[in-house]
Order: C-alpha cells, then sequence, then structure tokens
C-alpha cells in the first residue's frame, strides 16, 4: 500500500509541474528547469562496474580487430550443444 500510495503522490506532482509549466511564459525558468533535467541526466556507462567497462572495452576492441564470429556460426555451435 505504501508503494502505491508513493506512486500516486509522484504522479500528483508530475501533474501539479506540468500545470505550472504549461502557465509559464518565464523563460528564464524554463532554462533553469531545462538545466536541471540535463545535469540528472547520467550516463548508463558510469553506472556499470569497473569490470563491466573493461569487459565491454575488450569487446569492442576484439570487434574493431574483426576478432570474433557471426551470430550465424554462433547459433551453429550452440545448436550444437543442445
Amino acid at each position: 500500500m505504501n508503494v502505491k500510495i508513493n506512486v500516486m503522490n509522484i504522479e500528483s506532482t508530475k501533474l501539479e509541474l506540468m500545470h505550472l509549466l504549461l502557465q509559464t511564459q518565464k523563460e528564464s525558468l524554463l532554462a533553469k528547469l531545462k538545466k536541471v533535467f540535463e545535469e540528472e541526466q547520467t550516463d548508463w556507462w558510469y553506472d556499470l562496474s569497473e569490470q563491466e567497462q573493461k569487459d565491454i572495452e575488450i569487446g569492442l576492441s576484439q570487434a574493431d580487430n574483426k576478432d570474433y564470429i557471426d551470430d550465424h556460426e554462433a547459433m551453429k555451435r550452440f545448436k550444437k550443444w543442445n
């Protein structure tokens, strides 16, 4: 029940903010709000662990060096295991 109330509060707040946003003509306020949203956006890369980042970098390096098998070959190998 607590989660439901919290979701309702969030939705209510969003509706209230949308109403205020639609009513304002202040460019400075709109610019500040836009900046807040931009600052709150985070790149998913930084949510990854160091090991996950390393693994991705290794995979990208392998792909750049054409050190991979295509998906058709991978599926053939997978089917052999079943």
